[in-house]
């Protein structure tokens, strides 16, 4: 009887540690901050978006702000997923033996952006996207790296990449672009994920644009940096006259980022103020936001 006493208490002393071992791992989990990434195929949107905004998905024919796209994408997970931090934005497109265009090239450089390239072949097709989309989801879920995978695109061979994801226990929300008529994502995609979400004309309106002569970026003598740089700060400085600190201390949690709307009417100012475009001129729109955070940041 002694005997079985003994075991007894040893079992519930085991009990007690694993319980104890438990309710630490519990704490550690509770502790841990969710992650979120943002997964553009970019043929997707650049044929959705074109179609929509320009009336056409050659890429030739309109001009893609893609900075201040993917600025404008990440403002919007951060409201969606309010308790949650950004791991990056990974970009995904197709380039001839894949060497980055100088296009692409200048996205890679972007802060917190992860450029990944499948084949374009000889009708300008992508090839390989989709499998570099799922390798990237299922190994971002596996290793516990995203809790949340927020997914611009419309192909029905992403639906494997969706299904290994979740396989994880990452949640995949599809994030699609208004169709003029009918659908540009496949009804399977859309079966398969947790939530669907669709952006309208006016969120992409600010950032496509019809090549035309007023929108030629080669036209006139092109602004320096320093030019650019400056104008920030201007805009900066009417800016904070206009909005007082209170505005500011809003705005400066989210360096170096602007909300969407802040950063198109800079955009605009400063097109105005220079008579020049900036659309896809992606150094100068990091010079302007530069100036314009440098000031704000001198006056805090």
């Amino acid at each position: 009887m002694e005997a079985m006493n003994d075991d007894l208490a040893a079992l519930g002393a085991r009990i007690d540690h694993t319980n104890e071992l438990l309710q630490r791992m519990l704490a550690e989990v509770a502790k841990t901050p969710s992650t979120h990434a943002i997964f553009v195929d970019a043929g997707y949107l650049y044929a959705a978006a074109g179609r929509l905004v320009a009336g056409t998905e050659d890429r030739r024919a309109f001009d893609l702000d893609a900075e201040g796209l993917i600025d404008a994408l990440i403002d919007k997970a951060r409201s969606i997923f309010a308790d949650s931090r950004l791991l990056r934005v990974y970009w995904y497109d197709g380039a001839r033996r894949r060497i980055h265009t100088a296009e692409q090239q200048s996205i890679a450089e972007l802060p917190d952006v992860k450029v990944r390239l499948g084949n374009l072949n000889a009708n300008n097709q992508q090839k390989g996207v989709d499998s570099l989309i799922r390798t990237d989801l299922e190994s971002l879920a596996r290793h516990r790296a995203i809790s949340d995978a927020a997914l611009l695109g419309g192909d029905e061979d992403l639906v494997s990449a969706v299904e290994a994801a979740q396989g994880y226990g990452a949640r995949v929300h599809l994030w699609g672009i208004e169709a003029p008529e009918g659908r540009n994502q496949a009804e399977p995609l859309l079966w398969e994920v947790d939530s669907q979400r669709t952006f309208d004309l006016d969120f992409f309106k600010p950032y496509v644009s019809r090549r035309t002569a007023a929108y030629d970026a080669t036209a006139g003598s092109r602004p320096s940096r320093e030019d650019v740089r400056f104008v920030g700060a201007q805009i900066a400085a009417k800016w904070l006259a206009a909005r007082g600190r209170n505005s500011l201390s809003e705005l400066l949690p989210g360096h170096p980022y602007l909300p969407g709307s802040v950063d198109q009417d800079l955009l605009v100012e400063a097109e105005g103020l220079l008579q020049y475009s900036l659309r896809g001129q992606a150094d100068l729109r990091r010079a302007l936001r530069d100036g314009f955070w440098d000031h704000l940041q001198t006056q805090y």
